[in-house]
């Protein structure tokens, strides 16, 4: 069977929207899969500061954002479809939308209303792929496990390094995934010190010094202490983390080499955790290293040192899946959404059941 999908996905890092038109194809439970195009749009300066500050509205304007915010994916969504010369081709779309609250085990709210993007584009819409999974008592996140056992099956890790990097871990009958800690959000803070939108590169943390007393601060948080299943709020790292760099006083690069190195050992913390919880020993592995945050050398080259003793391997894959994967496993899960099968492993998200999440748009009959 083949579908032809859009996925669309708004990392918490606020780089823009990325949108991938992907062709899948699924022969006896194994999948294969084409991006036949893909692009991100970034925001505008208006949105992207409604966007950071939607957490603070008032209700009725929380509400007014969600529409309009739905209505602008809708756009953007058709301008991709143009631009692309995709018309006629889309079957689906499947959209993460915006992370605005995150309450693991209570709520997990992305914005985009999925009715205002079918009407935009008067084609299927899957959205709100997370809140099903909360309700079972889930985290909601991380949901891209799935996607990743389906589309990579060659790989046993996964580094997501968005605004918040995600660790994935497939073993012999489980699979393991949760949220590491705040990463491209807290650096691109970082770099707009400097009046740059993020670290290219990780340059200016490279010419930095870390900072063994704020780097102990910074590892000491009770979030990274605790056993997984776990997930993140975006508020961890604008309200928790950032102030604790704001505060030390260190030159803008210090405080990034500081924080690149946090990211680094809290990743092979986060892999000693998998090796105590499931009894692992050294083996030689690779993993799939994505996301913006697998274009900072510097950051990169810290956690390869770090994951080093573990046997594993970084791998960074072509720049198609680096920028797109989250936005092709979204369409992925749409894909399994409308074939009414499981999107998430309740095993990585802590739900008393699988599920099949996401609400129906069906868009124009």
């Amino acid at each position: 069977m083949l579908y032809r999908v859009i996925g669309v996905m708004s990392g918490s890092s606020l780089d823009g929207l990325d949108l991938a038109f992907v062709e899948f194809e699924e022969k006896g439970g194994k999948w294969t899969f084409s991006i036949i195009a893909s692009a991100c749009y970034t925001y505008e300066e208006e949105l992207k500061n409604k966007l950071k500050s939607g957490q603070d509205l008032k209700a009725i304007d929380f509400v007014e954002l969600d529409a309009h915010y739905g209505h602008y994916l809708g756009e953007q969504i058709n301008r991709f479809i143009r631009e692309k010369e995709l018309e006629y081709k889309v079957g689906l779309i499947a959209s993460h939308g915006h992370t605005l609250f995150h309450a693991p085990g209570k709520y997990s709210i992305q914005i985009g209303n999925g009715a205002a993007i079918a009407a935009e584009t008067s084609l299927p819409v899957v959205s709100d792929l997370r809140s099903l999974d909360v309700a079972l008592g889930g985290q909601g996140a991380p949901i891209v496990p799935m996607g990743e056992q389906l589309l990579f099956p060659d790989y046993n890790y996964f580094l997501n390094i968005g605004g918040i990097a995600n660790i994935s871990f497939k073993g012999n009958g489980f699979y393991d995934a949760f949220d590491v800690c705040p990463a491209n959000r807290v650096l691109n803070m970082l770099a707009a010190l400097k009046d740059f939108s993020f670290d290219q590169d990780g340059a200016l943390a490279a010419i930095g010094r870390i900072n063994e007393d704020l780097l102990d601060q910074l590892n000491q948080q009770d979030y990274y202490k605790a056993d997984y299943p776990k997930s993140l709020d975006n508020a961890f790292g604008i309200k928790t983390i950032y102030p604790l760099l704001a505060a030390s006083g260190l030159s803008t690069e210090d405080q990034l080499a500081t924080y690149a190195e946090h990211i680094a050992l809290q990743i092979s913390s986060a892999i000693e955790k998998i090796f105590s919880k499931r009894n692992l020993s050294q083996t030689s592995e690779k993993m799939l290293v994505t996301g913006g945050g697998a274009y900072n050398n510097y950051l990169v080259s810290r956690i390869s040192q770090h994951v080093l003793p573990y046997g594993i391997e970084v791998v960074l894959p072509e720049k198609e899946i680096i920028e797109y994967k989250e936005a092709l496993i979204m369409a992925l899960l749409g894909v399994l959404r409308w074939r009414e099968e499981e999107t998430v492993f309740s095993s990585v998200t802590g739900a008393k059941r699988g599920s099949s999440g996401g609400a129906f748009w069906m868009g124009q009959n």
